[in-house]
């Protein structure tokens, strides 16, 4: 948990972003979420280095990791994060000023 709030304070001057929780269930299981304003918003969280750094977080975790994207209409998984870096190729990938 302490690695994943570590990672949150640069989101607060990010455009769009409207708020982040870290908890544990009574189970021990970790959730942490984002929520964005908009989808342009998070998809460029997605191709930011911030976001390569909680992919490691997250890859680092004990068990099997679940991600997904809540959208109005549909829940994505990591099939959403590789077609946005796909999409947006090394320069962006690489541009955490967004």
């Amino acid at each position: 948990m302490h690695a994943l709030r570590s990672l949150t304070p640069p989101l607060r001057l990010r455009p769009g972003h409207l708020g982040c929780s870290t908890w544990m269930d009574s189970d021990h299981t970790v959730h942490y979420q984002e929520d964005w304003a908009t989808e342009p918003d998070i998809r460029d969280r997605v191709v930011s280095d911030g976001f390569t750094r909680l992919l490691s977080v997250i890859e680092a975790s004990e068990g099997l990791p679940e991600v997904q994207f809540n959208f109005v209409t549909k829940t994505r998984g990591l099939d959403y994060v590789a077609e946005v870096r796909g999409a947006a190729g090394p320069a962006e990938a690489n541009d955490e000023r967004r």
